[in-house]
């Protein structure tokens, strides 16, 4: 594999050159090198900033052996090779000294082949991308991630009581929290993000800040990212970011709809079509019908935890039926309004924001791809609330649900060769095994709620 970060002649690129200067304009004095892990979680190396062009040139060397899924202890060294084009500078991290931080997210390289590492999650969704391309298709993508924001008790911990009693759409007094919104805005667009909208959610204590549509590589960039500078930015307001789906039951968890569309070399959106009913081409039906046919194992990779199942119940807004929709948010999937037709695009809304987004997205692409490339037929769309329907009518119309918890939903993961092949052998391997223990973990456990019923009652 060759290094993308050192040109023919064996200098810096024009980009990995333009950070390099850019670092030493802004007296940036530490970088961050960041990656995730198998589940999601950001990690990061910290190296001085004079280890720019060696970091580019060489990349920087770590112990795979400690970060999940990744490697045995015998098989342990791993390579960061920085993408240029993620750097940025944190806008929490300014230093009275005038100096600053930056961080530049990388590619994981396996230093025994000298190849892309196949654990790396971002390797993942490039590989899907790359698959996409093949078809002649480049993939954007845009997240809508929800998330809480909560008090600490008198020793700092995170507690469920929210600082705020707004509701939807509300504003002050109410949404106490839109101080805390607009610091963390003006932090993402330190670091280069287009916000769209941000908003009071449904819950008590809930938020959502939406970003601009972009390449699906970037958008997940971007939500790694943008959990990161939440947690940073609330916790200067002595307040917890979670991303948790369903951190208080009986009402409304955190979702991450994430709408996708496909564009063609040419620049126009495969997903529209002037003369559909719904505005939606044949190629946009057959990867709706992807998504759907293989819903269930998706399920597991885009709501991952055992608290995912928590969320995905009917009555508080969250999507728990396989169908399709152009009108209401009952449905899996919905065709939401576009205004031109660049912004024809379908909605998955089952997927949470405590999933891994290179996974999530990865897995969404190959299941949508596998619609087209099979010429999957979309079933029609459900105008009713779903939600209203009962066990007979949804048989009717052949409806059937999500996994009801994260055990089954890794069952029906293991048994979809397509979702399987999407993550690769050592991601999939890896992240099964890990929710395989997060689940009997759970199982075996006895809840609060099992001792107040039956403590004293048997």
């Amino acid at each position: 594999m060759t290094n993308p970060n050192v040109s023919a002649d064996g200098g810096l690129t024009a980009a990995a050159q333009e950070v390099v200067d850019e670092i030493e304009a802004k007296n940036v004095d530490f970088l961050r090198l960041q990656f995730t892990d198998i589940l999601g979680t950001v990690k990061n190396v910290s190296v001085p900033a004079t280890q720019a062009e060696k970091a580019f040139t060489e990349g920087i060397y770590f112990d795979g052996s400690s970060i999940e899924g990744f490697v045995r202890i015998q098989e342990s060294d791993m390579r960061l090779t920085p993408d240029p084009d993620t750097f940025a500078i944190l806008p929490w991290r300014d230093h009275e000294d005038g100096t600053a931080s930056a961080r530049l997210i990388c590619d994981v390289v396996d230093t025994s082949t000298g190849e892309p590492f196949a654990g790396d999650p971002r390797g993942v969704l490039k590989r899907a991308l790359d698959r996409a391309a093949e078809h002649g298709f480049t993939v954007n993508a845009a997240p809508e991630p929800e998330f809480f924001l909560f008090e600490h008790d008198e020793d700092g911990r995170a507690t469920t009581k929210t600082n705020d009693a707004g509701g939807y759409f509300d504003l002050a007094p109410k949404d106490l929290a839109s101080d805390v919104r607009r610091d963390i805005i003006y932090g993402l667009q330190q670091m280069d993000f287009e916000i769209e909208a941000s908003h009071h959610e449904v819950a008590e204590g809930q938020h959502e800040i939406n970003f601009t549509y972009d390449d699906a590589l970037a958008t997940a960039d971007n939500v790694a990212t943008f959990r990161s500078v939440v947690r940073a930015i609330a916790a200067q307001h002595d307040l917890h970011a979670t991303f948790m789906p369903k951190p208080i039951a009986k009402i409304n968890g955190s979702g991450m709809h994430t709408h996708i569309s496909l564009f063609t070399e040419d620049g126009q959106n495969a997903f529209h079509d002037d003369d559909d009913e719904f505005n939606l081409s044949e190629t946009a039906k057959q990867f709706t019908a992807g998504m759907l046919e293989h819903a269930p194992a998706l399920a597991a990779v885009a709501n991952p935890t055992v608290n995912s199942y928590k969320r995905l119940v009917p009555g508080y807004e969250a999507p728990v039926y396989i169908a399709w929709s152009d009108r209401n948010r009952s449905a899996l999937i919905r065709k939401p309004a576009a205004r031109v037709p660049a912004a024809s695009r379908v909605e998955a809304r089952f997927p949470d924001p405590s999933c891994n987004p290179y996974l999530a997205f990865a897995a969404l692409i190959h299941a949508g791809l596998d619609g087209i490339e099979n010429g999957l037929e979309c079933p029609d769309p459900v105008r009713e609330n779903i939600y209203e329907f009962d066990e007979q009518k949804r048989e009717e119309y052949g409806i059937e649900t999500l996994p009801t918890n994260l055990g089954a939903a890794i069952d029906a993961l293991e048994a979809d060769d397509v979702v399987m092949d999407a993550l690769g052998e050592h991601v999939a391997g890896n992240f099964i095994k890990a929710k395989r223990q997060e689940y009997d973990e759970f199982r075996i456990d006895v809840s609060q709620w099992e001792l107040d019923r039956y403590l004293e009652t048997f």
